[in-house]
């Protein structure tokens, strides 16, 4: 079984990653682009005997630092 954790940063937390891809993308000439915030995905591959909650618990404990990011979990 295949899942993936998107984690992106909370708001109201600087993300300079994503300004500087909004910079870029604005030196590149595109327009409409009113802001930009970055994250990852992490793929995980899965023996079926693992669970969502265990997937949970290893973002909280070590894929997500939930002080400043926020994580969502989506079956692949």
């Amino acid at each position: 079984m295949k899942m993936r954790v998107h984690v992106t940063l909370k708001n109201g937390v600087l993300d300079p990653q994503g300004k500087a891809i909004h910079h870029a993308l604005e030196g590149l000439g595109f327009s409409g682009v009113n802001s930009v915030r970055q994250g990852k995905l992490i793929e995980l591959d899965l023996d079926d005997s693992v669970t969502e909650a265990a997937v949970e618990d290893m973002c909280r404990k070590l894929l997500a630092n939930t002080v400043i990011e926020n994580f969502r979990i989506e079956r692949a």
